[in-house]
């Protein structure tokens, strides 16, 4: 193994944050539940969301058993509710397929709904502790810079790059599993999209991207995703009103969330299509209630 990995791992030791999906006493689910709840979510709005969730569905079965309305009302507004479906489906399946238990192999997560490649290496990873290949934004970004020298990784993983990061994981499980949360929290902390702070970075003297003077990127166009005004928008406008209703919700009521008619039909429609919400007839709506 590299000076700069252990340089990495050793600066892990010291500044990691004290999370609990990190905690000696962690559980393969309550790791599941929190790799899903921070695709897209940031670390400060997952937390209590976490404790909540684990404190009413410490395990798959718990879940399993309960109505996917109830998944859905408790994820709230951290977004891109599916994930909360996704979560329900897969407790049903640990229940149906793995004995109540979250899968220990890359194959078995993988077929859980919901569940992608990095995902499904993140919890092999941190639940499990098993060597594998963990790419989110944060790992890419400092594999870019440290070792290919650019600001930043290309919209979309490439053969090539899984290579090096291949090639940077440590053979054995343990260490493999260190390297890959410490990588992970050194982008997640220090090697940021914005304003990175270089000067405390343990690694800046070997980071190719800064002895090449931090040149800025020049690849494909990176997206950048608005909010303002989007199908998501009146999405979630729709799913408030549904999660705080006790009883099925007019349309006549959703109607009066957002002025343009057609987007919000076409929002609703979408909701309705990714099982998010259950229509009644063509004029009331309610969170989905069947397992």
């Amino acid at each position: 193994m590299s000076t700069v990995q252990n340089t990495i791992i050793a600066w892990y030791d010291v500044h990691a944050r004290e999370l609990a999906w990190r905690a000696a006493d962690r559980t393969p689910w309550g790791v599941l539940v929190s790799e899903v709840m921070l695709q897209q979510t940031p670390v400060a709005r997952v937390e209590p969301a976490w404790h909540d969730w684990m404190t009413r569905w410490p395990t798959p079965a718990a879940l399993a058993e309960d109505q996917p309305a109830e998944a859905i009302r408790r994820w709230d507004r951290l977004g891109y509710p599916r994930r909360a479906l996704w979560l329900h489906q897969a407790a049903t399946r640990c229940v149906e397929n793995f004995q109540g238990h979250v899968p220990d192999t890359y194959e078995g997560l993988r077929s859980l709904p919901g569940i992608g490649d990095y995902t499904a290496a993140a919890v092999l990873s941190f639940a499990f502790g098993r060597r594998a290949v963990v790419l989110d934004t944060n790992v890419r970004r400092v594999l870019a810079r440290i070792w290919s020298g650019q600001q930043f990784p290309g919209p979309s993983i490439t053969a090539a790059e899984r290579a090096l990061a291949e090639s940077i994981v440590p053979a054995d499980d343990a260490t493999a599993a260190q390297w890959s949360v410490a990588v992970m929290e050194l982008g997640a902390l220090i090697c940021t999209a914005t304003k990175p702070a270089c000067a405390l970075c343990p690694v800046q003297k070997s980071c190719a991207w800064n002895l090449a003077g931090q040149p800025p990127y020049d690849g494909a166009p990176r997206k950048t995703q608005k909010f303002a005004g989007t199908d998501r928008q009146v999405r979630g406008k729709l799913m408030a009103v549904l999660r705080a209703a006790n009883e099925p919700t007019p349309k006549a009521t959703l109607d009066l969330v957002w002025p343009d008619a057609q987007q919000r039909d076409r929002a609703l429609d979408g909701l309705v299509a990714d099982g998010l919400v259950d229509p009644i007839g063509d004029q009331y709506f309610v969170l989905p209630t069947s397992k």
